[in-house]
């Protein structure tokens, strides 16, 4: 209906027993419309598949230019880029590339790159490359030295903020060559899709209106009726990650949770309620968490708000003055998400014409599309002009798709017509209409080419994810010369593995940086313990990359 794309993620590594349900599952989901795939194993373009566009999946780990223009002339239609990527990286990527390139603005961040994250299955059996990521980096850890000295204790060293871009951010990722973006929502609510989804959507839209050269990929406008804030549903505080260079809001130490929304203090703390001084009002249902006194992340339900006076559900909980309140639960804002918040409909222009024997309507959009009917009837005199009384008939707003932005009638005399008759045509016309647009829908078919060109690796171990016969085919036939196995291949992992690599780094953390001035010095090497795991921390430092091995 607006020409929005669908795109399906298959992003996972596949079993070799697995590949025929994986054909069968493609062609299903193109039969049903699907407009591309998301993937993230190889193995899927040596199958038998229809004309379907295939999606580099971010889990590909798609950072440098010669990946990308490998993907690119491997058939695939758009890339979804590496979360950690800075501006000058992605300008380098467009400019040595003509594929379209997608990029994350939103939602959870993963600490390790993308399909480069084994520390689930090694260490609990679940494979984050196959989409049961158990999430190991929101445990909390302690930072152990050479000596064994704790230098953190009890603290969630892995756990990042979640990722935020402002208006400023996605203008310029626009000019850097990003040509759509991505949101995280994996297992969110519907008031985060909601909410989340309507503030980009009025950004991008501004940024298109202010611009000549910008223009929105589908049909329509929104008219939302609320006023979308990012901070007042699920997330962990807010980062820009890497887009500028190095940030300092990067990770959040103290807890994985949802932080919500920053309200205010307590200002006393009275019998059976306590005193709010803050922002914004509070609701009775609200949901407030705090930092206890021992640095532990809490939380409440509110049972009543008068003025000032907050009473907690739990009448017993006693809140020291001056502790930081946030909102995780906005009992007004969640009740209003539920209802309708957001109309879109499509522009259209109406005409009418008078014809030999009755009259034609005609609509038509900005994108090119018509349609048209005629009817015979009696052309009757009128006695009084009728073309404004018509002109508000046909452009009221009776279709939930369409708005009529201008009526034009061309009559050489004043006709009289009952206006149920004109609303019966009316309503074939937009019946029409919807029907012309879904027949002249520009749905791309493409085959992927046969290729032969050189993968940037000739050799690739565990870390390129190769799980079946046809995923070691396609590399073999870009000329990669030795394939070993995914590391899901095999559940007795042994040795010393890379569990993930990633761009935070405890060292940088600490002050602890070489490139820092007045760095202090560690007594390395540094240990992340977890119960029973202890896995051994190492520093990339050319790359400014962080690795946790698996001992």
């Amino acid at each position: 209906q607006y020409y929005v794309r669908v795109y399906v993620a298959l992003n996972t590594i596949i079993y070799e027993d697995e590949l025929a349900e994986v054909e069968q599952l493609i062609w299903q989901l193109w039969h049903i419309g699907v407009d591309a795939l998301i993937v993230q194993d190889m193995g899927i373009t040596k199958l038998n598949l229809p004309p379907i566009p295939l999606h580099a999946s971010t889990q590909c780990d798609n950072r440098t230019p010669e990946k990308v223009k490998f993907l690119q002339e491997a058939g695939f239609r758009q890339v979804v880029l590496a979360r950690e990527l800075s501006l000058q990286q992605i300008k380098e990527i467009s400019s040595q590339t003509n594929v379209a390139l997608e990029a994350f603005i939103h939602g959870a961040l993963c600490v390790s790159y993308s399909g480069q994250c084994y520390m689930s299955y090694a260490l609990g059996g679940r494979s984050a490359n196959r989409g049961v990521c158990a999430q190991f980096c929101r445990l909390p850890y302690d930072l152990v030295d050479a000596k064994g000295k704790v230098l953190m204790r009890d603290k969630y060293l892995l756990s990042l903020r979640d990722l935020h871009r402002s208006k400023q951010d996605i203008e310029a990722m626009i000019d850097a060559g990003v040509s759509s973006f991505k949101i995280e929502g994996r297992l969110k609510e519907m008031a985060y899709c909601k909410n989340v989804t309507a503030w980009y959507r009025q950004t991008i839209d501004e940024i298109i209106a202010s611009r000549s050269d910008l223009k929105r990929s589908s049909s329509g406008k929104e008219q939302i009726n609320f006023q979308p804030r990012p901070d007042r549903v699920f997330n962990r505080g807010f980062t820009d990650y890497f887009l500028k260079g190095r940030p300092k809001d990067l990770y959040n130490f103290d807890t994985p949770k949802s932080m919500g929304e920053e309200m205010g203090f307590v200002r006393a703390q009275k019998l059976q309620h306590f005193i709010y001084l803050g922002k914004e009002d509070l609701n009775n249902g609200d949901g407030l968490s705090y930092f206890d006194e021992n640095g532990k992340f809490a939380g409440f339900r509110v049972n009543k708000v008068e003025g000032n006076k907050v009473y907690p559900a739990n009448a017993s909980l006693r809140l020291k003055t001056g502790i930081k309140l946030f909102r995780t639960a906005n009992q007004a804002f969640d009740a209003a998400m539920e209802k309708t918040t957001a109309q879109r409909r499509i522009d259209v222009e109406m005409a009418c014409w008078e014809t030999q024997d009755g009259f034609a309507l005609q609509l038509s959009d900005a994108e090119g599309h018509r349609a048209a009917i005629q009817f015979a009837c009696e052309k009757t005199p009128a006695q009084k002009p009728q073309r404004e009384h018509l002109r508000a008939l046909l452009s009221k707003a009776t279709h939930p798709l369409f708005s009529v932005q201008d009526c034009h009638i061309d009559w050489k005399g004043e006709y009289f017509l009952p206006s149920s008759q004109w609303t019966e045509q009316r309503n074939r016309l937009y019946e029409l209409f919807v029907k012309t647009r879904k027949i002249q829908y520009p749905k791309e078919e493409y085959r992927l080419p046969q290729t032969q060109h050189a993968y940037p690796q000739e050799k690739l171990n565990y870390l390129g994810n190769v799980l079946n016969s046809q995923a070691k085919a396609f590399y073999q036939q870009h000329q990669v010369t030795q394939v070993e196995p995914a590391l899901e291949a095999d559940e007795n992992i042994q040795g010393k593995i890379e569990l993930m690599r990633c761009k935070h780094c405890l060292r940088y953390a600490l002050k602890a940086c070489p490139k820092q001035a007045d760095h202090q010095v560690l007594d390395e090497p540094l240990h992340l313990v977890y119960k029973q795991y202890r896995l051994p921390l190492a520093f990339d430092c050319r790359r400014c990359e962080m690795i946790i091995l698996k001992a």
